[in-house]
Parts: structure tokens; sequence; C-alpha cells
């Protein structure tokens, strides 16, 4: 049975949870959140499927600073701006064998993780599947999703495919990468055009979709993305992107949706990850010598609006 620690358990990694232990894995959730802790401890965690009764999972819960035991692996949840922390928290739960998977929204946090452990035992992806989180201890799924994975090190190789295998068998609909790097950037830049933007201008997608100006305001984020993504040897080619963008406007596609930002920001009044989107594009722009005027814009109306929004 494979040991496996959920770190950061809210919607995303609550589901992931649900559905490994399903497959017959012990499965840990922590989460900073003490009341959605006690929550899955007290009542089982809650799991909404639509046309279903809701289910009462008993699945084990902690604070992250509570479990010592090492793991066999952790998949990383948290919201970007908590990995550093989240990863302090966890050095207990990391043996030599243990393989940390991260899949979290952003750029960047490959380098931050290797500033915690080695490279053999790091693997990086992306997932399609959604969730929400209804309140504490409770959880709606809906739809169908997938996972790419990679490992960092090249001779992880087997590693990776292993770790496919094991979400696979969960239902989770893995599949071995050999460029997610691309995936990442390509996922990101979505984010990057449709959750900054919505975000700022309360709308959700088929609405900006529906203005004159979204195509120029797309044309100039994804020149920018596309730009900063070579130097990191991605190939993001912007007619190419913006043709992958452009679909989800429709309604049927994504247009009804209101973005993750927008939920955080407008919605919740809760900080957002600009800074692993374009915030991270603006700052490596700067770094490397090339002009990313609008990211760095929309990264600092984001943070004004958040300045606006949050209370200290």
């Amino acid at each position: 049975m494979t040991k496996i620690a959920i770190a950061g358990s809210g919607a995303m990694g609550s589901r992931f949870g649900y559905m490994l232990q399903a497959a017959g894995n012990s499965v840990v959730l922590l989460d900073n959140w003490a009341a959605h802790v006690q929550a899955i401890n007290t009542n089982g965690l809650t799991v909404n499927i639509a046309g279903q009764a809701p289910l009462q999972v008993q699945i084990p819960a902690a604070l992250p600073t509570d479990i010592k035991e090492i793991q066999d692996v952790i998949i990383l949840f948290t919201k970007s701006m908590q990995l550093t922390n989240m990863l302090q928290t966890i050095q207990p739960l990391i043996g030599p064998k243990t393989k940390v998977v991260c899949l979290l929204n952003g750029l960047g946090h490959p380098e931050t993780i290797e500033r915690y452990l080695p490279k053999t035992n790091i693997f990086v992806g992306i997932t399609l599947w959604t969730a929400g989180l209804t309140g504490p201890g409770e959880i709606t799924l809906s739809g169908s999703g997938s996972v790419e994975l990679q490992n960092v090190a090249p001779d992880s190789q087997n590693a990776a495919k292993a770790l496919v295998e094991l979400l696979s068998a969960a239902g989770l609909k893995a599949h071995y990468s050999t460029d997610v790097l691309f995936s990442i950037w390509r996922k990101a830049c979505v984010n990057g055009t449709l959750n900054s933007l919505c975000a700022l201008l309360d709308c959700n997608i088929a609405q900006l979709g529906q203005t004159s100006q979204a195509t120029t305001l797309l044309t100039a984020i994804v020149d920018e993305f596309s730009a900063v993504a070579a130097t990191e040897g991605v190939d993001l080619q912007p007619a190419e992107m913006l043709a992958h963008i452009m679909p989800l406007f429709n309604p049927e596609e994504a247009g009804d949706h209101y973005p993750s930002m927008h939920q955080d920001l407008i919605q919740h009044h809760r900080p957002t990850e600009i800074d692993y989107l374009n915030g991270y594009v603006a700052r490596k722009g700067t770094e490397r010598g090339i002009a990313t005027p609008v990211n760095q814009l929309i990264t600092e109306l984001v943070h004004t609006k958040e300045a606006l929004l949050i209370e200290k």
C-alpha cells in the first residue's frame, strides 16, 4: 500500500486524495486550514458529485506540522505563494526515496522545490481536473480531466512512469510527457490572459471575449509570454497560443466561467497568484533584457486591486 500525503488539501488536493484512497492507497490530507481539517476528521470528507447522494468519506486529515512519518509520495497542491512554507514544514515526511509531485498552476515552481530536495525526487506536471471547495470538509466534483507528468532528473524516467500508473489506477487519467515544460507554459499563458483580465475587469470569460479590445489585449500579453518562454527553451508560438485561447470565449467551452483569480480577488478578497503568472514573465523579462511592459502593468494593477480589496 502506497503512503501518500496531499500537501495542500483544498478542492483539488481533496479530489486527488479521495480518488487515490478509493484506489486502495494510504492517504493523509494535509492543510493549514484548521476548521477544514477538523471537519474532515469529525464528519469525513463530504464529496458532492452531480446526480449522486453526497458521500461521507473517512480519510485522515492533519495540520502539516502534526505529521512526521516518511511518505512514499507527496503531492503538492498549495497555493503558489504558500509553496515555500509548505516545503519547509513537510521536511520530516521526505525520505531518500520519497517522490514529490508538483501540479501547481504557474511558473517557476521547480526551481523553488530544488532548494529543498534533490532533482531525482521531483516530478512536475499539470492537471486539467477541476473541483470546488464548498466549505470546511466539503468538495464538489464535476467533469473529467487528466494529468501530464514528467521527471525533472533525466534518470528518473522510470519513477515518473510508476507515478503515472499510480495516478491512472485511481482514475486520474495520467500520462507521461516528454515536454511538460511546454504544457506548463501553455497553461500559464491561458491563465495569464483570462485569469488576470477577468479579475481586473470583473467579468467572465465570455464577457471579455465580447469586447472589441479582447484580441488586442490577448495578443500583447501572449507576445511577451512567448518571448520569455523562448529564453527557457520553450517554443510558445503566439498565433498557435491565440488559436488555443480564443475558443474558450464560447459559453459552451468556458465562457460562463469566472476564472480562479476572479474568484480569489473579486469574490473572496484573497491574494492572487499573479506573481507566478504575469509577474513571473515581467520579472524574468527584466532579468533577461526582454521588454514586458504589458505584463508588468497587469501585475501592478492586480497588486493594487489586492491592496484595495484585501483587509490588512
